[in-house]
């Protein structure tokens, strides 16, 4: 791969690490302990505030994989074998890359 494609491909990650950083607060936010005390709300204003803080709480651990895998992008381009399959050690082709430049396989290996 050559170093200008690695550029661009360095900016997409870290494109994706600000978003998610950015979003963070948000999310962290959502994840607090719902009031349970009932003299403050109904029964289903609290089961709605528990649901809301189970899909953020999914979030948050999604957006915590989702950055280790751009880490791991990352350490991948240092070591050279960025755009390499893990399975077979082809080339990934660049455009899957370009939807997410985070992915291990080639299509064929992803199948």
């Amino acid at each position: 791969m050559s170093p200008e494609e690695i550029s661009k491909f360095k900016v997409l990650l870290i494109e994706l690490k600000n978003d998610l950083m950015s979003t963070s607060e948000e999310r962290d936010s959502k994840t607090a302990t719902v009031n349970l005390d009932q003299s403050c709300t109904g029964r289903l204003s609290r089961i709605d505030a528990l649901q809301g803080q189970a899909i953020a709480v999914a979030g948050q651990a999604r957006a915590k994989q989702r950055l280790q895998m751009i880490e791991a992008a990352f350490q991948r381009i240092e070591e050279g074998e960025f755009g390499e399959c893990v399975e077979c050690g082809e080339d990934i082709n660049p455009k899957r890359l370009e939807v997410n430049p985070t992915t291990l396989h080639c299509i064929e290996c992803a199948s």
